[in-house]
């Protein structure tokens, strides 16, 4: 037997791709995970921006007692959605996207911005006391009383000057739109004194008030939708019952697509 035929038969197997288990593609999976949470974070976060107290209410305890027994036969995702359709008790519900335009063509951004130009220009010595601002289903305006400044004398439902100024500037820069109209009366925590007149009574018949005024200046009686005296239970200015500020009128211009709804 020959040299070569004595020699052994050695087999050399090489592995290829040795690092595909720990740096194949398993980090994509994990990013992809992550993204897909950063994604459903920020989607919760503005979910919690665009739900009003009483719906995040609502929602915890729908959720905390929610049953499958007592809503067989039903879809347990009705219950949730009807809680961002139906109307929430005493909140004005937004209808239509931000920014959107009114009927009129001017968007509840423009109108804000042209009734505080015209405060500041007409009414510059007194326009602390006027707050306008944007709220669900609407533009509200406020005038507010402040120390020596009063819309309505103590007790009274007869409009000071300074408020018959106030609502004659409001009624001429809303006259051409075609929102409907809320007014409503406010007071602060003060007992009222005498008589049988109570706060839910004053603030009603000062809210009558503004309504009157509005209209002897020219805004068209069938706008008005409501007038609502809500005496102390909504106060400005809750840290102080008894801030001036608490005696307000407000007036809202309804969106035309939008409800409003009472406590």
């Amino acid at each position: 037997m020959d040299d070569h035929s004595q020699q052994a038969v050695i087999i050399k197997k090489v592995k290829k791709g040795g690092h595909g288990g720990q740096h194949g593609g398993s980090w994509k999976v994990a990013y992809a995970d992550f993204v897909t949470a950063l994604m459903a974070f920020f989607l919760l976060m503005w979910l919690l921006t665009m739900t009003s107290p009483e719906q995040k209410a609502q929602l915890s305890d729908y959720f905390q007692n929610f049953s499958i027994f007592e809503s067989s036969g039903v879809s347990s995702m009705k219950k949730p959605a009807d809680i961002f359709d139906q109307p929430v008790e005493g909140v004005r519900i937004q209808t239509r996207n931000p920014g959107e335009t009114e009927s009129d063509g001017m968007s509840s951004e423009k109108l804000v911005k042209k009734l505080k130009r015209a405060v500041a220009e007409k009414l510059e010595a007194i326009q602390d006391q006027i707050l306008i601002d944007i709220v669900e289903g609407g533009v509200r305006v406020q005038i507010v009383d402040a120390e020596g400044h009063m819309m309505f004398s103590l007790g009274s439902a007869e409009p000071t000057e300074e408020a018959r100024k106030i609502l004659q500037l409001v009624s001429e820069n809303i006259q051409d739109l075609n929102n409907r109209i809320a007014i409503e009366g406010h007071t602060d925590a003060a007992p009222f004194a005498g008589g049988q007149m109570t706060n839910w009574e004053l603030s009603t018949a000062r809210a009558s008030a503004a309504r009157r005024e509005l209209e002897r200046n020219g805004l068209v009686s069938g706008r008005i939708a409501r007038v609502v005296g809500y005496a102390d239970q909504e106060l400005y200015v809750k840290t102080n019952p008894k801030d001036p500020r608490n005696r307000r009128i407000s007036i809202i211009l309804i969106q035309p697509n939008a409800e409003t709804h009472l406590k």
